[in-house]
């Protein structure tokens, strides 16, 4: 658990091989509908993209589950514990005034949480640490013959002759030419293979694979 003035994608997915490397990969998460852990209700145009975090549970095979929209008791466990948390914090006698205070009443509250303080609701009023330490680990499932990412994406080429796409939770500018500006367009994705296509004639004005090292993919000389 860390403090963080505002939190974001790269923070989530920080936080969460942190995580794996301390307790190992697991085999699903459960979040809610934040766009820190998904874009797939994002608005127009960028449905069906991945941000970082997302990427990284597709790479490490892992089961990504979120709650439905408008039903958050699917997530009322971390909820209870994070009421908990913030009772505990509030009765604290010193309050903290900056983030690496507040990050050391975390480290304390988590270690007397997980580890000192009987839980009722577990058999033998065990602590969460000595219940998880004697359990078997649910583990991501084998690697399988790797999946398409399918989508498609309405732009406009902008004044600059350009198109963007997210990729892996990066924005890639792609050039299609300035004489396009203002043309609306569909781009078919599969994976890293993209087809600019004019999206009245059909005509096919750019065809490309995504280099991830780069933002800007320039039109190929011809």
């Amino acid at each position: 658990m860390s403090a963080h003035r505002a939190i974001t994608t790269p923070i989530v997915k920080a936080s969460f091989r942190k995580a794996a490397g301390q307790h190992g990969i697991p085999a699903s998460t459960l979040t809610d509908n934040g766009m820190v852990y998904t874009v797939r209700l994002a608005g127009i145009g960028r449905q069906g993209g991945r941000n970082s975090f997302e990427q990284q549970l597709r790479d490490w095979h892992v089961v990504q589950k979120n709650s439905r929209p408008s039903h958050p008791t699917t997530c009322g466990k971390v909820e209870r514990f994070q009421q908990t948390m913030k009772k505990w914090l509030r009765a604290q006698p010193v309050q903290p005034s900056t983030i690496a205070e507040l990050q050391a009443l975390l480290d304390r509250f988590v270690a007397e949480y997980n580890h000192r303080r009987p839980h009722r609701s577990l058999p033998h009023r065990a602590t969460p640490a000595t219940l998880y330490d004697s359990t078997p680990k649910a583990l991501p499932g084998p690697s399988r013959a790797p999946d398409t990412h399918d989508r498609i994406r309405h732009d406009r080429v902008d004044k600059s002759g350009t198109v963007t796409l997210r990729v892996a939770g990066q924005m890639r500018h792609i050039g299609v030419g300035r004489t396009h500006k203002g043309t609306h367009v569909i781009l078919l994705v599969q994976d890293l293979d993209v087809r600019v296509v004019h999206a009245i004639t059909g005509e096919l004005l750019r065809e490309l694979t995504i280099d991830p090292n780069r933002d800007y993919q320039p039109r190929t000389p011809k």
